[in-house]
């Protein structure tokens, strides 16, 4: 599955999916990196941590409709997200994904 915003732009060609506790619990912890043009969607999922990382993320939270509703880029290991509320999802990629290209407000969608 990959995810794209409204407009087009390829957000990731790669998109792993959590939505299992397990899956959700275990996340990215103790990997090494993320590839380039992957991310992972946690779902249900209003907070993250990024306790027992070694990288750095770029963080959107998101609605069951698909908007935006919180961004973080570079969010560095050790760190823990604020509660989003009304977020259902979250899409975690590497840091450097986002450049400031993506706002609150903007729909994502995903496609097989």
């Amino acid at each position: 599955m990959k995810c794209l915003t409204n407009d087009g732009v390829l957000l990731a060609q790669e998109v792993e999916i959590a939505s299992s506790f397990l899956k959700r619990l275990k996340g990215l912890m103790f990997r090494e990196k993320m590839q380039p043009d992957t991310a992972m969607l946690l779902e249900p999922c209003p907070q993250i941590h990024t306790c027992f990382m070694r990288f750095a993320l770029d963080v959107l939270f998101l609605d069951k409709h698909g908007t935006v509703l919180h961004v973080i880029e570079n969010m560095k290991p050790w760190r823990l997200s604020p509660i989003v509320c009304h977020a259902v999802q979250t899409l975690e990629m590497p840091a450097g994904t986002l450049q400031g290209r993506i706002k609150k407000g903007m729909q994502l969608r995903f496609e097989k």
